[in-house]
């Protein structure tokens, strides 16, 4: 495992915080008047899921975790698990569903993802920046209140529901920021 300056810390690193292996889900570093520099980050645990919230003073050092990835095709959803499978071996394997969070809804069964492993465990998934999602139900627009950016609901092909302009129809095909869970454009 590397060593690195807290101050280096950023979103998406692994780090070993109290001998387990954490996610940085958010960095704010802090330079006040009097003292030294803090990096005050929001880490979620990869073995429990929860989350906690620490400063480390910048100049201290932290282990970064050695985090493989491993591309497989996700299969189905099983209970609370996600499962995916080694296309070239044929293994199964089986994620818990809180370690990807709310963005297992943007899976697609046969697609392929990377999947994080940390000694021999999977941790996450790693999903691309935006994905091509199709529209499996949206309901024709009503003209009328159009002073912001008109909206409606509409439900992708994974059953996730996600505000659309008026324009987009079923059949569709829509680019979604993963991070956002939100349209970009059409595709």
């Amino acid at each position: 495992m590397a060593t690195i300056k807290a101050g280096s810390i950023r979103k998406g690193m692994y780090i070993l915080f109290k001998n387990a292996p954490y996610l940085v889900t958010k960095t704010d570093f802090l330079s006040p008047g009097k003292g030294s520099a803090l990096m005050r980050v929001k880490l979620k645990s990869v073995i429990s899921s929860g989350t906690t919230d620490f400063s480390f003073k910048s100049n201290e050092t932290v282990e970064e975790v050695d985090v493989s990835s491993m591309q497989m095709q996700y299969l189905y959803l099983d209970g609370d698990e996600l499962v995916f499978m080694n296309s070239s071996t044929f293994e199964q394997l089986s994620v818990p569903i809180d370690l990807v969070g709310e963005q297992h809804k943007l899976l697609i069964e046969e697609q392929q993802i990377y999947v994080l492993m940390y000694d021999e465990k999977p941790i996450g998934v790693r999903l691309p920046d935006k994905m091509k999602l199709k529209v499996a139900l949206a309901e024709d627009a009503d003209g009328g209140n159009t002073v912001g950016q008109a909206r409606k609901t509409v439900e992708l092909e994974t059953g996730l529901k996600i505000l659309a302009p008026l324009f987009v129809r079923t059949g569709d095909t829509l680019i979604i920021d993963v991070a956002t869970m939100s349209y970009i454009s059409r595709g």
